[in-house]
């Protein structure tokens, strides 16, 4: 049924401690797309994707119709883990425990991913040692690593140097035109949001608005949904 839509949020509804950190979200997103979820700090961003992960409760329906990846924005591991790239990815892809060492067929796999994110030569690096852009490679790698229809990225550009940055969005967007995923880009940063978004949803709490980028890219829309930073503007550059 590859027609239904892949993800389809209605009336989703996010409350703690008696505030409402979502508030009556509906939004469907298609197959093969690059979206990216923009609005300021504390718009409820991260919390609407761990609705979608079901990592929490929600009011609302959520359907998810295929595999989700998911590259959290606070990575939580403990940095001081011995423990090259290729152990730390083992860890999820075999059954039995790494100090035995890594099966054969797992260490291929492990540098196919690494591969595919353009990080082959961290395998065996310490995890520890690893920059934010690499670790953040590291981390997508494990991510595609069920082939997710649906990858949620939080706040991607978090540490990646410059020089690193255009080659990431490339590996996002070879994702979504080889594997015909669909990347949600999360930020409260609209430099995220360039030419080759195909969707932008801007989110404050409830729905501000979803649109093409350059339908989207309006001083007014911006000034709605961040209000009205007009410094977060500046840093947008027009390839």
């Amino acid at each position: 049924m590859a027609t239904e839509p892949l993800l389809k949020c209605e009336h989703v509804t996010v409350s703690a401690g008696g505030r409402k950190l979502v508030e009556d979200v509906s939004l469907t997103l298609p197959r093969g797309q690059l979206v990216a979820l923009i609005g300021p700090n504390g718009a409820g961003k991260t919390t609407l994707l761990r609705a979608i992960l079901k990592l929490i409760k929600y009011d609302g329906r959520i359907e998810v119709n295929g595999r989700i990846g998911y590259v959290p924005q606070r990575l939580q591991y403990d940095r001081t883990l011995p423990m090259t790239v290729l152990e730390f990815m083992a860890l999820t892809l075999q059954k039995r425990p790494v100090a035995f060492g890594v099966a054969g067929r797992v260490k291929a796999r492990v540098q196919e991913l690494l591969e595919s994110v353009g990080a082959a030569r961290l395998a065996r690096s310490m995890i520890g040692g690893l920059s934010g852009g690499e670790l953040q490679r590291v981390m997508l790698a494990s991510a595609l690593q069920d082939q997710p229809e649906l990858l949620l990225l939080d706040e991607p550009a978090a540490g990646v140097d410059i020089e690193g940055e255009a080659t990431f969005t490339e590996l996002i967007l070879h994702q979504v035109r080889e594997h015909n995923t669909t990347v949600v880009l999360v930020s409260h940063d609209l430099s995220v949001v360039s030419d080759i978004t195909d969707q932008v949803v801007c989110l404050n709490r409830t729905l501000k608005c979803v649109g093409s980028a350059k339908d989207l890219l309006t001083a007014e829309t911006i000034a709605e949904v961040f209000g009205g930073h007009k410094a977060v503007y500046g840093h947008h550059h027009h390839h």
